[in-house]
């Protein structure tokens, strides 16, 4: 890697998701020495994507999507000069409940959602009104989910709108949720929508495998060194000042400053395999890393020759149900994209030591297809062209009451080593645009 000095001034970016990848693109304004290490062949992190059939189209192995609020990283694309490349598109909403399908795109729609009571339609439609206008999120930081919407909105709303979608994204942590988990997003989905009520969604021509390969394009010509199928195991240092880092495969890459990127479970292995000398505050940062609980997500993504519904986006309200949302993507993104085939996710959320989450994809799509033909009273297994599984063990931080107070900070008390990752973001919540925000905001502290 050169001379000692050159070392020093090498900076190691482990990931190369959207945050890896902006901190790399910012990081080389100014640094001629800039390494991202990802242990997959492919970057974008869970924005990845895949080949469907023999299509060379790509898409997304999980669903993604921008709202107007996601300025990061629309400032991002325009620094690309790739603006023209964002697709808006006026998408509906809706819910499964009680075997009935309900259209939730506008508050026309919401007074005649006949599930609740006309009182607590009303309700429901203040609560999404009042999110917009409490600016200061720390008051709710000692509520939980629950409490906060029962004080808001009514029993009735919370037991039939909110309980089975904090059961179906968080199971057996849904007690713990924050308020200001749900506050986040009535947040950001009442700012997506137009003065009609209409909510409207940004992608990316090409999909994100399109805006991913742009930015890789962008750091590689400002010197960024990309190195793939690589993972990072352990971290060299000199009484805990940075000096390298060891690959799985037993590869040594001499740095000065290291930028982990991972989910924080995994950034605790390399933390535990590196030795470092304990002390206070060695001891604190490493509890603070290892205490915040995630939950998993699986993903059976389905290609079909017939369209389910002309719905985008159906929260799964049925208790009953193992799937917290079915997103068709193809009522966002036009089929023509996909050789006229209309692509459906249904997404799940669990534990890694449930039982589905170990299921091959032959085996889900087995247990699914009851489910999906209760909804779909028509639906034929003939439908099924191609079917595609993803798993993310680490899909979702539990965001519990007074999480401001767990957060790791950006600068770790090892001289040299900076942590970026979603568990980071609060109050907001994952995604792509927050993971830029985390990319600039870790490298613009490097550099001042």
């Amino acid at each position: 890697m050169g001379s000692n000095q050159d070392n020093s001034e090498h900076i190691v970016i482990i990931g190369g998701g959207y945050t890896g990848l902006t901190a790399a693109y910012e990081l080389s304004k100014k640094y001629k020495n800039v390494t991202i290490i990802e242990k997959e062949q492919e970057l974008g992190g869970l924005a990845r994507s895949f080949n469907v059939g023999n299509n060379s189209q790509q898409l997304e192995r999980f669903y993604h999507h921008w709202f107007k609020s996601d300025t990061y990283m629309m400032d991002l694309i325009e620094e690309l000069g790739l603006l023209e490349n964002i697709i808006w598109s006026e998408t509906n909403t809706g819910m499964y409940y009680a075997s009935n399908f309900y259209k939730l795109s506008s508050p026309f729609d919401l007074l005649r959602f006949t599930a609740i009571s006309f009182i607590n339609r009303i309700r429901l439609g203040y609560l999404t009104l009042r999110v917009r206008h409490i600016k200061n999120w720390k008051s709710l930081e000692g509520l939980t989910t629950e409490e906060w919407l029962i004080k808001i909105a009514g029993n009735e709303v919370y037991k039939v709108v909110w309980e089975p979608l904090l059961v179906g994204k968080f199971g057996i942590y849904k007690d713990k949720v924050s308020a200001v988990w749900i506050w986040n997003k009535l947040k950001l989905r009442g700012g997506s929508r137009d003065k009609k009520g209409a909510e409207e969604l940004a992608n990316y021509k090409g999909g994100f495998v399109a805006l991913t390969n742009a930015l890789e394009a962008a750091v590689k010509y400002q010197g960024v060194k990309i190195i793939k199928k690589k993972a990072v195991r352990s971290i060299e240092h000199n009484n805990n000042t940075i000096v390298g880092i060891i690959t799985d495969d037993g590869d040594s890459i001499k740095c000065g400053k290291v930028i982990s990127t991972l989910s924080l479970p995994l950034l605790t292995k390399i933390y535990d395999n590196s030795s470092f000398l304990l002390n206070s505050d060695t001891e604190y940062y490493r509890n603070q890393i290892s205490s915040i609980e995630y939950i998993g997500n699986i993903c059976l993504v389905l290609i079909l020759n017939k369209s389910l519904s002309n719905t985008y986006w159906t929260n799964v309200n049925d208790p009953d149900f193992p799937f917290v949302a079915l997103i068709e993507h193809t009522n966002f993104e036009p089929i023509e994209t996909y050789a006229g085939k209309h692509v459906v996710y249904l997404s799940k959320y669990l534990p890694v030591t449930d039982e589905l989450y170990s299921m091959s994809k032959d085996e889900l799509l087995e247990f699914s297809l009851p489910y999906i033909k209760r909804m779909f009273k028509n639906f034929e297994d003939k439908w099924i062209d191609e079917f595609y599984l993803w798993r993310e063990p680490y899909s979702q931080p539990i965001v519990t009451c007074n999480y401001s107070k767990k957060i790791p900070s950006y600068k770790s008390p090892i001289s040299g080593l900076y942590v970026s990752c979603m568990a980071q973001i609060y109050p907001e919540d994952r995604g792509t645009n927050y993971a830029v925000m985390q990319g600039r905001k870790v490298a613009n502290l490097i550099i001042k």
